[in-house]
């Protein structure tokens, strides 16, 4: 069987291997740090409640270093960093979170793009806000570290700094749902699968991007994402 037409699999680095991860889903979870829910006028998620999710497509993924093109159809282009979980290996049905973190390859650093101006304008009427996070390069994430390298960096520090300037920072330890709570949530709507990537949310925090604007995301002791937003 040949494709039709050219195919291609969308991947991000490894840390230190020459091989590269192959992409399958990417899904981000809302509403994961109180402070940041409250800031966009939202109540935060409550343990007792199950994660918000939303997806991006696969080929949103941008390499560290990159020149992000600032994106169509919005002014208001926003930042939110996050960690992001990269899954080794899937899962049929759901999985109980004491066995979720077997399936987790390795961690990363990542920003989910906004298009903030488009979010509002489908919340205020209800709608879906698909196209203000699943838009082209709307997802720039490092190189993966491991687990067999990093281990589980739950007591890391998540932060952003644009143009040199600190704007979000925050301990993954105040996320709502950890990493284990979110996989087992996230297998009762979806199989998972090796490949697929988890953005955890982000903290308080978030703003603008404009053009000309370099931003450096990190995750202490982790993984460092630089860019710069172009034209």
């Amino acid at each position: 069987m040949t494709f039709a037409l050219p195919a291609g699999t969308p991947s991000v680095s490894i840390r230190g291997r020459d091989e590269v991860f192959p992409v399958h889903r990417i899904y981000c979870v809302g509403r994961n740090f109180a402070e940041h829910a409250k800031e966009m006028g939202a109540e935060p998620s409550r343990p007792t409640e199950p994660p918000a999710f939303f997806m991006k497509p696969a080929d949103a993924v941008v390499a560290d270093g990159a020149t992000i093109p600032y994106p169509r159809g919005t002014s208001e282009l926003h930042h939110e960093v996050e960690l992001v979980v990269a899954l080794g290996a899937g899962h049929d049905g759901v999985i109980a979170a004491s066995d979720a973190l077997a399936l987790v390859y390795g961690y990363a650093v990542g920003i989910d793009l906004t298009r903030r101006d488009l979010q509002a304008r489908a919340k205020a009427k209800g709608l879906p806000w698909d196209v203000a996070k699943g838009f082209d390069h709307s997802a720039p994430i490092s190189a993966i570290v491991p687990v067999a390298v990093s281990g589980h960096p739950f007591d890391a520090e998540l932060s952003l700094a644009v143009n040199g300037r600190s704007v979000q920072r925050a301990p993954l330890s105040q996320m709502i749902f950890g990493v284990a709570d979110v996989l087992h949530e996230l297998s009762k709507l979806y199989d998972l699968r090796a490949g697929d990537l988890v953005f955890m949310g982000t903290p308080a925090g978030v703003g603008p991007l404009h053009q000309g604007d370099r931003f450096h995301a990190e995750v202490s002791g982790l993984a460092t994402l630089d860019g710069v937003i172009g034209s």
